[in-house]
């Protein structure tokens, strides 16, 4: 069988072609067509105002696509006047579960999908969430947006370097917006940390500091295997897609727990430091390109293999490829240097920390604490901030909204993500080849300490990719 992805239909292909032609092509449709709505649902006017309604379509409706996106927006559909019109999963149970759960939480009656290169042909939707598999995150973000539609991706923004940039490249292009799902970059405590050390409260900035730490004793991301994960219910070759070397016959492991193997996913670098990096790297108030970095981590304790005590459909007999700790060290072109740690075998985490030379900010909690270094004592007053409202998926969308009708800037927008998914990039290639990986922003290559270029992992580079 050929690994191509099957073939759209010749008009539908010519329709999703990336080209000039395609994009103006979706723009004009949008307004020439009006389709059927069902409840709660109404035509959008392209988005202009604050009171125009924004039709909303979700690709990759799993647990987190059913739950963190379809619930929430099911949850606030109202106060964010929006509307729901399909859904697309691989999966014809995620589906059919997607479709009743919008229709029984008053979304209406929506469309479902196996291929989203489908449900892009409908012209009223206005905004793509992707939720799917982490390999699949650029072509759906790609074409969603030259085929006229704004983006919220799930973190990590993407698998691989080269693809960010293609993502980058192609939002720059459309002009349509891409959010990523790093909830946190919402959190007002970031923002409060951002014009503080804009307003030159703690001096320059020195290092940053964060953890996202777990103990599983079975093994992260071991998610049961349920009942109806079978290939009569799921498109196994449209899942892997063309990108990825691959396996047959269907696997229910792989399918599941995805977020153990490489092929898919970079495992805590794409899962949990996207939750620390996103909003760190906005707190400085100057998000920038890393010029080295470094990562080292470990996968020996193999919690994969300890089964006592499971139910049969828990079990595993497959060990991860990715580690189960790991610590990474990113310097950047101001001077500070960023160091993040993640573990799945030990839960303790070190202080969340911005350091700068003349005071540092706490930023655990709700709260920013802004603490002088004993040598400017005199000249910086302690302060703290107000407490803010925890960070929520909720309040992410709602910026993701209020972006598209122009009341907004995106807190976790394209040009933060891009840099933050070149840090993730050059930690797993860091850790995964064992070198320091340089980065020069302009040329977009990666160099060793001997200036040596070192080709950056995309699909295809290691038999596990």
């Amino acid at each position: 069988m050929s690994s191509e992805l099957p073939p759209l239909p010749s008009s539908r292909r010519l329709f999703l072609k990336r080209s000039t032609g395609a994009l103006a092509m979706a723009g004009a449709a949008k307004s020439l067509i009006t389709p059927i709505y069902g409840q709660n649902q109404a035509p959008s006017a392209n988005v202009n105002g604050a009171n125009e309604k924004i039709v909303c379509a979700y690709v990759g409706v799993g647990g987190q696509g059913a739950g963190a996106h379809v619930g929430q927006d099911l949850a606030h559909f109202k106060e964010n006047n929006t509307a729901f019109a399909a859904v697309c999963d691989v999966s014809k149970t995620r589906v059919n579960a997607a479709k009743k759960q919008i229709a029984n939480g008053g979304g209406g009656d929506v469309e479902g999908f196996e291929d989203y290169r489908k449900l892009l042909e409908r012209k009223d939707i206005d905004a793509i969430f992707c939720a799917t598999v982490d390999h699949w995150h650029t072509p759906v973000s790609c074409d969603s947006m030259e085929a006229g539609k704004h983006v919220y991706v799930e973190k990590p923004m993407t698998r691989y370097l080269d693809e960010a940039f293609r993502i980058h490249d192609v939002a720059k292009k459309t002009g349509k917006l891409l959010q990523v799902g790093s909830q946190g970059c919402s959190d007002q405590k970031w923002h409060q940390a951002a014009e503080w050390i804009k307003a030159g409260k703690i001096g320059p900035i020195v290092m940053t500091q964060g953890s996202y730490m777990r103990n599983n004793p079975w093994g992260e991301w071991n998610y049961t295997i349920q009942p109806w994960g079978k290939p009569d219910d799921i498109n196994w070759d449209l899942w892997m897609g063309s990108q990825i070397k691959r396996i047959r016959p269907f696997t229910a492991d792989h399918y599941f727990r995805w977020r153990k193997y490489y092929p898919y996913c970079s495992g805590l670098l794409g899962d949990l430091f996207p939750h620390k990096l996103h909003p760190y790297m906005l707190a400085t108030g100057n998000p920038e390109f890393p010029v080295r970095v470094a990562a080292v981590g470990s996968r020996a304790f193999k919690t994969d293999l300890n089964n006592e005590g499971r139910k049969p459909e828990q079990a595993t007999e497959f060990v991860r490829d990715v580690p189960e700790i790991i610590q990474l060290i990113a310097e950047f072109p101001s001077g500070y240097v960023m160091h993040i740690t993640s573990s799945t075998v030990n839960e303790q985490g070190t202080q969340e920390l911005i350091r700068g030379q003349k005071a540092s900010l706490t930023m655990a909690g709700n709260k920013v604490e802004l603490r002088p270094e004993r040598p400017f004592a005199e000249e910086i007053d302690p302060e703290t901030s107000q407490a803010f409202p925890s960070e929520s998926v909720a309040a992410h969308h709602a910026n993701f909204f209020a972006g598209i009708r122009g009341q907004q800037k995106l807190n976790a927008g394209i040009d933060l993500a891009v840099k933050v998914q070149t840090v993730i990039s050059l930690a797993e290639a860091s850790d995964r080849m064992g070198v320091v990986c340089y980065f020069d922003e302009k040329t977009r290559k990666i160099k060793d300490g001997m200036g040596r270029e070192v080709p950056a992992p995309t699909y295809g580079w290691h038999e596990l990719s």
